[in-house]
């Protein structure tokens, strides 16, 4: 059998297997509420449908057609018909997160609008839930066996690295880090003159490439040597005629890897360098999270609010919250809302105090900032005074995770490279928050922030609100 044919074997199998889990998904429920079991009861079927019993599956049916399809169309979008190597478990599951959520809010659309009464609540929770387990159930068994077999010796590929300088030697230890790849290293070629990297074996010059190639019966060649060499145009050419693949890794032209993908300017293809913006998907599910947990923590934080509110009044005069104006996303200005930890009228002390400020940027912050009250040094030591903000995230102003909302005189002052951080809505807490805080400069504050931009997933929100949780309970670099 062909490698092409293979391939779209495998590939049909895959898309059989996503049927059989969409209509598991989709029928199950569906049929175990009719078996009248007490946590899927619902309102009995409508009279006319009554005698047709768990058979009245006309309307219930053309919303799993609608949301099957959709659903193999996001599967296929998402690339999760390809057996990708390198793709990790977690990476996998959230795109199939994605995928299934998508999907299902397009299936609600589908029962409200077909009007099919018969579609409870409970019944569409199941759906959802269960196809998600089933999705990723069966694929992660399934690179379970892929990546035991491959560190086995299965289908292997003989790998080649063209080049000795540290690119090289990153590529051979991000080799050896992952042998579930399926990439053995038969060594690299270095250029006349130049040091031999430890751990890694050089077999000869970059003249040797077609002799090596054959001899150690390569499958891929990575070219970790930058364009600026003589002769480089001719070195790729030469490693693509000898029908082997052929790779540059990014660092090698000298840019970094956030961003690039290959696309196409009519027929032409062109390597293209683009920021990464949340859009589609990611946003959907970032603010779905973001509600939920707001909407949350202000019901559960309610009897703590209101013992701060009091405890705020009664320590000063002067209002509960510190209303002002902060710039978020595309430097739209809002309303922002703290707990007031200072004395009133303090903003109109604060030229009085420029002269201390610890900072090295457009922020202004001092340790002893004689303006805090006794009760708002407390409650910027753990935080506290941040609570109402969860109203901002409500509202959409802000997310649990993003940069953090400035000012918008601190904004005047930014350097061009800095606005970038606009891009995205700000948030209640930020890599910033969980590293350093007020104890980093403010130059290490914005890359991080443009950081998180750039590699932003929602395993990333979920690992900084936890360790945001630690930081804040030993009330690290707060003041």
């Amino acid at each position: 059998m062909s490698p092409s044919r293979s391939g779209k074997g495998i590939r049909f199998a895959y898309i059989l297997l996503d049927v059989c889990c969409l209509a598991v998904a989709f029928y199950l429920p569906y049929l175990l509420r009719y078996m009248n079991l007490p946590y899927l009861r619902t309102a009995p079927l409508p009279e006319k449908w009554a005698r047709l019993g768990v058979w009245a599956l006309g309307p219930y049916t053309l919303v799993f057609a609608v949301w099957a399809a959709l659903c193999l169309f996001l599967l296929e979008h998402y690339r999760l018909y390809r057996t990708d190597r390198g793709m990790g478990y977690l990476e996998e599951s959230l795109l199939v997160a994605r995928a299934v959520l998508l999907a299902g809010l397009s299936a609600a659309g589908a029962i409200f609008f077909l009007q099919v009464k018969i579609y409870s609540r409970p019944v569409f929770v199941l759906n959802n839930l269960l196809l998600f387990l089933l999705l990723v159930g069966w694929r992660a068994f399934k690179r379970f066996l892929v990546r035991r077999r491959v560190r086995r010796g299965f289908n292997n590929q003989n790998v080649l690295i063209v080049g000795a300088g540290p690119i090289a030697v990153e590529l051979a230890e991000t080799i050896r880090r992952h042998p579930h790849l399926g990439f053995d290293l038969v060594g690299c070629l270095s250029d006349a003159g130049e040091a031999a990297p430890a751990g890694l074996k050089v077999l000869g010059g970059v003249d040797d490439l077609e002799q090596t190639v054959r001899q150690r019966f390569v499958d891929e060649v990575l070219l970790a040597v930058e364009p600026s060499r003589p002769g480089f145009a001719g070195l790729v050419a030469r490693a693509r005629s000898l029908g082997v693949g052929v790779r540059i890794p990014p660092g090698a032209l000298g840019v970094g890897a956030s961003g690039i993908r290959i696309g196409y300017l009519a027929d032409t293809p062109l390597i293209e360098f683009q920021d990464k913006a949340l859009h589609g998907a990611d946003l959907l599910l970032k603010r779905t999270f973001d509600l939920a947990v707001s909407l949350g923590a202000l019901l559960f934080l309610l009897p703590v609010q209101a013992a701060i509110a009091l405890a705020v009044r009664l320590d000063s005069r002067g209002p509960v919250f510190y209303v002002s104006s902060r710039c978020g996303r595309k430097g739209k200005v809002f309303r922002f809302f703290k707990f007031r930890t200072m004395q009133p009228g303090s903003d109109a002390l604060l030229e009085e105090l420029r002269h201390l400020d610890e900072t090295d940027g457009p922020v202004f912050k001092i340790r002893r900032d004689p303006r805090v009250t006794r009760v708002g040094r407390f409650l910027r030591r753990y935080s506290l005074d941040e609570l109402p903000q969860l109203w901002n995230v409500l509202k959409g102003d802000m997310s649990l995770v993003g940069p953090r909302p400035p000012t918008p005189d601190e904004v005047a002052r930014y350097q061009d490279w800095q606005l970038r951080r606009l891009e995205i809505r700000p948030g209640l807490t930020c890599l910033w928050q969980v590293s350093g805080r007020s104890d980093i400069s403010f130059e290490e504050w914005m890359k991080l922030d443009l950081y998180y931009i750039d590699n932003w997933s929602f395993w990333l929100d979920l690992r900084i609100i936890l360790r945001t949780v630690g930081v804040v309970l030993r009330g690290e670099g707060a003041y």
